[in-house]
């Protein structure tokens, strides 16, 4: 009996088996039949569909909200060339701190890329992949496909926009020089970064005004900022030497206009004889000592000096000129100044320029100018003249280490008108002759404060004083009668 039911078992499995695999089969290849008819038809009504809009962009293809189904390319881009010429009309300021430039978005060809817009909305639905021209077409018909509009504007023309700016702003990188030799510098320039306009970011400033710009009911002026790219120099400064010179630490300044001749020689041959000198670290720099002799033995020629009351020719005439712009770069570097001496009286030159008080007086080897080096590091002394403007420069290179100086405005007080002037004979001169030799100063009281700090404490804080005397002016009276 289990026999006969085991067997029975076996029997209806085998015949189910059997019957199952026969409808899957018939259903597979239903199925199959179904998928290639559907091909077929969808085939065959895609063809039609490509027909019907041949030459012209399928239905539900829409750019910024507009169908432009059943178009042609040439629809399109006559759309979008009309609104160029409303865009045509704004305008692009182009600025930095170098110059304005305004130029009109028709210019610049600034809108609607009225060509590609019409190519992508005509390949839509058209490329090689049957299966995706398929769904584009449903999608769109459907639903709607947005084309996301395309914007170009001319890069050469903007340049040409800007090209008298961008030659402003252009500077090559100047690499440092630096060659030491017997205890001086001989041959020194300091590294320059060298700019140019950063064109890539000023595309892409003008782009991002776009919106801003096509969306605009009336012509507007877009302002966009010219953007200026820094270009390092191959070799900087701190590169070029090891002993700490790597920037400009400070620098002082003064006009001499009206000076002789002579004068402007000597300006010139001290003012060479400091430049180039180095300072170490914790030196005390004297300014006589580096000058050297003052005499017509060491080059100098005559002009006007003051000494035992008067102003008189003398050797070296001018340096004062020199130690006095020294003295304003210290001020400007935040040194400490060991030792300095105003003139006896206002001196013109010094305050062509300048609040009276921030001169320094030199008389090689007993009146100086000293300070002290405490940075830590050398400090190179450069010396620049201008002789056609007469002007004297002094930049003090070193490493900065935070400290931060500051000189109050000079306060000036107990003014003193100068004295009645003062005529003498001088029979070297014909009769009736009359030179001036000294010219009529007022006197004065003056002083600044100084202050330095770093690190958030004050490392220097002194009050200069200047006591300026009355000047008398000196004419001579010729009495020769020849």
């Amino acid at each position: 009996m289990d026999l006969s039911l085991q067997r029975l078992k076996t029997i209806f499995r085998f015949k189910y088996k059997r019957h199952t695999q026969k409808v899957l089969k018939n259903i597979f290849w239903f199925l199959t039949g179904a998928i290639i008819t559907l091909i077929l038809l969808f085939g065959v009504g895609s063809l039609f569909y490509q027909t019907l809009y041949n030459n012209q962009i399928y239905p539900g293809i829409k750019i910024q909200g507009k169908d432009f189904g059943g178009k042609t390319k040439a629809d399109v881009k006559a759309y979008f060339d009309l609104r160029n010429e409303k865009i045509g009309m704004s305008s692009f300021v182009l600025k930095n701190d170098y110059g304005i430039a305004t130029v009109s978005a028709k210019e610049i060809g600034f809108g609607y890329d009225s060509t590609l817009l019409s190519e992508q909305a005509y390949l839509l639905g058209r490329s090689v992949n049957v299966f995706s021209n398929m769904s584009i077409i449903v999608q769109a018909y459907t639903g709607g496909v947005k084309l996301s509009p395309s914007y170009k504007f001319s890069q050469q023309k903007v340049e040409d926009a800007i090209s008298e700016i961008k030659a402003k702003v252009d500077k090559k990188p100047i690499d440092a020089q630096f060659k030491f030799e017997n205890g001086r510098v001989t041959t020194f320039k300091a590294s320059e970064d060298g700019q140019t306009v950063n064109l890539d970011l000023l595309f892409q400033n003008i782009h991002d005004k776009t919106l801003a710009v096509v969306s605009a009911e009336k012509p507007i002026s877009a302002v966009v900022t010219i953007p200026i790219k820094i270009i390092p120099p191959a070799v900087k400064t701190e590169e070029a030497n090891n002993l700490g010179i790597k920037e400009l630490i400070g620098q002082g300044s003064s006009l001499f206009y009206h000076s002789i001749p002579s004068r402007i020689y000597n300006i010139n041959l001290a003012a060479e004889r400091l430049n180039g000198l180095l300072i170490e670290p914790g030196e005390e720099f004297s300014f006589d000592k580096a000058l050297g002799d003052v005499s017509s033995f060491t080059g100098y020629k005559q002009a006007y000096i003051i000494q035992n009351g008067r102003t008189i020719l003398g050797d070296g005439g001018g340096v004062c000129q020199v130690s006095t712009t020294f003295f304003r770069a210290l001020l400007n570097a935040g040194l400490p100044i060991t030792e300095r001496h105003a003139h006896a009286y206002r001196v013109g030159y010094y305050e062509e320029d300048s609040s009276p008080g921030l001169d320094a007086t030199i008389f090689v080897p007993s009146v100086d100018l000293k300070f002290k080096n405490d940075t830590g590091n050398h400090i190179l002394v450069q010396s620049e003249i201008d002789l056609d403007n007469l002007s004297l420069k002094f930049y003090l290179y070193g490493t900065r280490d935070g400290r931060v100086a500051a000189i109050t405005k000079p306060v000036v007080y107990n003014q003193r008108p100068p004295p009645e002037a003062l005529y003498q004979d001088d029979p070297t001169l014909p009769l009736g002759t009359i030179k001036q030799v000294d010219f009529a100063a007022y006197g004065a009281s003056v002083y600044f404060d100084y202050r330095v700090e770093k690190q958030g404490k004050t490392i220097i804080n002194e009050r200069y004083y200047s006591n300026y005397q009355p000047w008398r002016a000196v004419f001579l009276k010729g009495t020769n009668p020849v």
